[in-house]
């Protein structure tokens, strides 16, 4: 039995729309919406089989996957190299961090460079874009615009057209018509996410899809689109701040954890090629309560600054506030260096923060944490052109990291020139000239430092 699902289209611009409102977004014309009626059939195919019978992984003939370069050097970073060819990629974030502007300059250096694109918006009518665009001085005839909702309308579009990338901003915004269900629910961005798919597979197109994130962080509610897409990046930072950062969550064409940073201005979001550089003040030893560590994000190393303040209260319970590091982390730390190294913090607040909006979980940093929280609590700075790299087990002792060469060798790059590092990686770093290292296997040897 055929289904009826209600949409409102503009008599001045056709314009469809998934609610009726009083202004089209598209013309800007009043009172020109009329319900339209959808009949609805949807028809289940048979899956069709590539091959009459299973065939033996050997036998399989490989083939290298053809990538094409965005244009942008820090995307193309966090995609391993470029787009691959027949690929559907997710990029999310909150609202207003970034992710329709860094589309939108994709788009024109991919139609720049000869390919045709089609952006596809649910979201801003063709005149809105038309004024952003006019905003990042972006001009392009390889760009098509097409303002449309209802997926089936956007796959023909595209089946017509095949073009070489399809922008979708945002898969809220689009829905299926075979579906009964409101545009942004779990049933409809579970259809269109399976639409693309098909699209991007069948038609020999890269999709990229624009997903919003949700108060709890979560992509369009649950993350049911992470396993159906090959390429997850997720943007970064405070929306009002300037500095953004684009990590890759998931990348089956590449690796993931890769991470480019972006410096959001008037022009639109620019490449900031030496993250360290604003990552970091100086080379610390100004004032108490501030730590530097080099971290690695996929195949990047840089230094960051950890700040951290410890004040007493009053109250009963203390706070905790950790910005950029784990929460629970802190709470771990907190309770080794009172019970491992006697520094009583059960009745100060600390907060404990990563200048730059930077989002470090990885365990090489609770030396550079606690080193912070130390320096704030004696009121005594750590030694100027001092990085701490190291992770603290329960029992207090400093536990070896990886790729410290590659730590050593960034932080000797920004100038520093002594080393808190664990005991267990002195022995690979012989080779390392001009930085001083300092051994250690407890916590307890790190607050002695203080006293040096």
């Amino acid at each position: 039995m055929a289904k009826q699902r209600r949409i409102y289209r503009c008599s001045s611009c056709g314009q469809v729309h998934s609610q009726w409102m009083g202004k089209c977004a598209q013309c800007g014309e009043w009172n020109t919406l009329f319900e339209d009626v959808l009949q609805e059939t949807r028809s289940i195919q048979a899956a069709r089989t590539r091959n009459g019978a299973p065939v033996p992984l050997s036998d399989i003939v490989s083939a290298s996957s053809t990538r094409k370069k965005c244009g942008i050097g820090e995307l193309d970073r966090v995609l391993g190299g470029g787009v691959v060819e027949c690929s559907l990629v997710l990029i999310g974030g909150d609202p207003g961090i970034g992710k329709s502007t860094i589309m939108l300059q994709m788009a024109h250096n991919l139609a720049a460079s000869g390919s045709s694109v089609l952006y596809v918006s649910g979201e801003e009518s063709a005149v809105q874009l038309k004024l952003r665009s006019e905003r990042l001085d972006i001009v392009s005839d390889g760009i098509l615009i097409y303002p449309e909702v209802v997926l089936e309308e956007i796959r023909q579009q595209i089946a017509a057209i095949r073009p070489d990338v399809v922008i979708v901003d945002s898969i809220q915004s689009v829905f299926s018509s075979q579906v009964d269900a409101p545009p942004g629910s779990v049933s409809q961005i579970r259809e269109g996410a399976g639409i693309l798919m098909e699209v991007a597979k069948g038609m020999n197109t890269v999709v990229f899809v624009v997903g919003h994130v949700t108060k709890d962080g979560w992509i369009a509610g649950p993350k049911m689109l992470e396993h159906m897409v090959d390429t997850v990046l997720y943007f970064e930072g405070d929306a009002s701040g300037v500095y953004r950062i684009l990590r890759t969550v998931k990348n089956r064409f590449g690796t993931s954890g890769e991470i480019g940073v972006f410096e959001m201005k008037s022009s639109g979001l620019v490449e900031v090629s030496d993250p360290s550089s604003i990552f970091i003040h100086g080379l610390g030893g100004d004032v108490a309560g501030s730590s530097v560590m080099a971290t690695v994000e996929g195949s990047r190393a840089f230094v960051v600054e950890v700040q951290s303040l410890v004040s007493r209260t009053n109250y009963s319970m203390p706070k905790r506030i950790s910005i950029g590091p784990d929460h629970s982390r802190l709470s771990v730390l907190l309770a080794v260096l009172e019970k491992r190294a006697g520094l009583v913090l059960s009745h100060s607040d600390v907060v404990v923060n990563i200048a730059g909006g930077m989002r470090v979980s990885e365990p090489a940093v609770d030396l550079a944490v606690v080193m912070a929280i130390a320096s704030s609590a004696l009121d005594r700075p750590v030694k100027k052109g001092t990085v701490c790299i190291g992770e603290i087990g329960l029992g207090g002792e400093i536990r070896p990291v990886n790729h410290m060469e590659q730590r050593i060798k960034e932080a000797l790059r920004t100038g520093f020139t002594h080393a808190l590092i664990p005991a267990s990686n002195r022995n690979s770093l012989d080779f390392v000239k001009g930085m001083e290292l300092t051994p250690l296997s407890h916590v307890r040897e790190a607050l002695e430092t203080f006293s040096r």
